[in-house]
């Protein structure tokens, strides 16, 4: 049985989570301050480096955890995919949920540039990407796609652009792309 005290704990914990990953993509990760963050999660700066040892800390993993549910989603979608072409299909639907100004495209936008700075969040960012890379290029071998770690790769990185590209405004239909990814698993 958990103490009245540690769930209380928990509870401030993760709030601190989320507030960082709502102010992430509102103000860009330079600008989230030990005191931003304490105020909008309605806490003294003090409980932060708490339960943090730094803030730094708190925004890698506010954005980690973050990333991992969203990636952890996409494999849901794709364990329904039937065949290579619905793969992409599957992944180009979800993608379509971010416009790049949506708020989880600029927190992982912060995020990638972030972690062109910090050599810890890269390597957890990169060993995610990595990971579902890995498992999606198995499951379009299962397929008999033809270099399927390397498709893979290109599927994803392609993927990742077009959200990029759509922030900026310049971002194509997906329905055209959809055509053109699938050519490559055909």
């Amino acid at each position: 049985m958990t103490s009245p005290a540690a769930e209380r704990g928990r509870e401030v914990r993760q709030r601190l989570l989320a507030t960082a990953v709502e102010l992430i993509p509102e103000r860009g990760w330079a600008a989230v301050s030990t005191r931003s963050l304490a105020e909008r999660a309605g806490v003294t700066p003090s409980v932060v480096h708490y339960h943090f040892p730094s803030l730094s800390a708190l925004l890698n993993e506010a954005v980690v955890d973050s990333m991992r549910q969203v990636l952890a989603e996409v494999e849901d979608v794709l364990d329904t995919a039937r065949s290579p072409a619905q793969a992409i299909e599957s992944i180009l639907a979800s993608a379509g949920q971010y416009t790049g100004e949506d708020p989880a495209s600029l927190l992982f936008i912060e995020a990638y540039l972030a972690a062109t700075r910090d050599e810890r969040l890269r390597e957890e960012i990169g060993g995610m990407i990595t990971g579902f890379r890995q498992r999606f290029g198995r499951r379009l071998g299962e397929h008999g796609v033809s270099a399927p770690e390397e498709t893979a790769e290109v599927l994803l990185a392609a993927v990742d652009g077009l959200i990029l590209h759509r922030g900026l405004g310049a971002g194509p239909d997906l329905g055209p792309v959809t055509a053109v990814l699938r050519r490559l698993v055909s």
